[in-house]
């Protein structure tokens, strides 16, 4: 069992209220089983919804959102 983000197959739940449709997964997956899931509003978050960004001067990521060394 495949578990793919529902915007990759079209579904718009992405924060903007689009999708992120794939032809390469689409393709991937024909003939497969597999489960669509929107972890974000799985999450507990709306679509659409405002975009959410690290706040940073320099160059961090979610390792540095999760020691707390910057905001989202």
């Amino acid at each position: 069992m495949i578990i793919v983000s529902a915007c990759l197959l079209g579904e718009n739940c992405k924060y903007s209220g689009g999708n992120n449709k794939s032809e390469n997964v689409i393709k991937y997956l024909e003939n497969k089983e597999y489960i669509l899931v929107c972890p974000e509003q799985l999450g507990g978050l709306s679509t659409p919804r405002d975009p959410s960004e690290i706040i940073t001067t320099g160059k961090k990521d979610g390792h540095d959102v999760l020691d707390g060394s910057v905001k989202v």
